[in-house]
């Protein structure tokens, strides 16, 4: 795949992909809908046909935007999609958001992803993580690698900028989303996760999407809420009609507080405090 700005080492990547999977024979793709995953399951069905399939989880930390959206891409590519229970809340390390919270929940939606596949007569399971994840505290790459899950992404060397050239080469709706993590990451290590918590995380996050603000963050910290956006979007959302209907509904979903973070939009913010609670 060269032009549309596709340049030839990237085209080689995408190739070593498409054997990559194709070697694989048949494969489960663990599917949140966002763009590595949306691209990896196209690229699997591409290559490998009905021998691919998309197993959803649906659990608590993901809003149902996120879900709908996943099963839209499925019908429009007529990818057969497995939607996969899982109670995160029943994992203590999770509940509890301990640092390690992220390899329990992987630990625990993987080894229902792999069980899921083999009732379906599906041999390998797969997740999209790519190579940039690598360079953030990630302690759910831990998860993947005691189970055996492929990561095909990480396996081709692309980065989250080639998949987005890629994705847009291939017509994927996908290539420009916002990048995105479950509502978990939202929370203070050691702050109980409750559902009432993740609710009011949705509906603000939501609240932020439909005005305008597709790359947002809203972390929680007791009854304040700490809004996250690029630097570039702040003289937007603090312009006055902006800032008092985001004041207005925050306060209703259950904020006492709205807080700015100067600092901008992040991923990972919340890993910072990981020091101090070693110390």
């Amino acid at each position: 795949m060269t032009g549309q700005g596709i340049s030839e080492e990237l085209s080689a990547k995408f190739e070593k992909l498409k054997k990559y999977i194709n070697d694989l024979g048949s494969l489960a793709v663990g599917f949140s809908g966002g763009v590595d995953s949306s691209f990896l399951l196209a690229v699997a069905h591409e290559v490998l046909g009905e021998r691919a399939i998309a197993v959803t989880v649906r659990v608590c930390s993901v809003p149902e935007r996120e879900l709908d959206e996943a099963k839209a891409f499925c019908e429009e590519k007529g990818v057969r999609q497995i939607l996969c229970p899982f109670d995160a809340l029943s994992v203590e390390a999770f509940r509890f958001n301990r640092p390690d919270r992220c390899y329990h929940c992987k630990l625990g939606v993987f080894s229902d992803i792999i069980k899921t596949a083999r009732e379906n007569g599906i041999e390998n399971v797969a997740e999209g993580s790519n190579m940039d994840d690598m360079s953030d505290y990630r302690p759910g790459h831990k998860a993947i690698a005691e189970l055996g899950v492929k990561s095909p992404l990480r396996e081709a060397g692309l980065y989250k900028d080639d998949i987005r050239k890629l994705s847009r080469a291939m017509g994927l709706k996908t290539w420009d989303k916002p990048s995105y993590a479950c509502l978990a990451s939202r929370f203070v290590y050691g702050d109980e996760i409750t559902v009432e918590k993740l609710k009011k995380l949705e509906a603000a996050e939501g609240f932020l999407i439909d005005m305008g603000f597709a790359w947002e963050r809203v972390r929680l910290h007791g009854d304040v809420a700490r809004i996250e956006v690029p630097p570039a979007d702040i003289p937007r959302i603090v312009s006055d009609e902006t800032r008092k209907a985001i004041c207005d509904r925050f306060r209703k979903i259950g904020f006492m507080y709205v807080a700015l973070d100067l600092n901008g939009y992040r991923t990972g913010s919340m890993n910072a405090m990981i020091g101090e609670l070693a110390t």
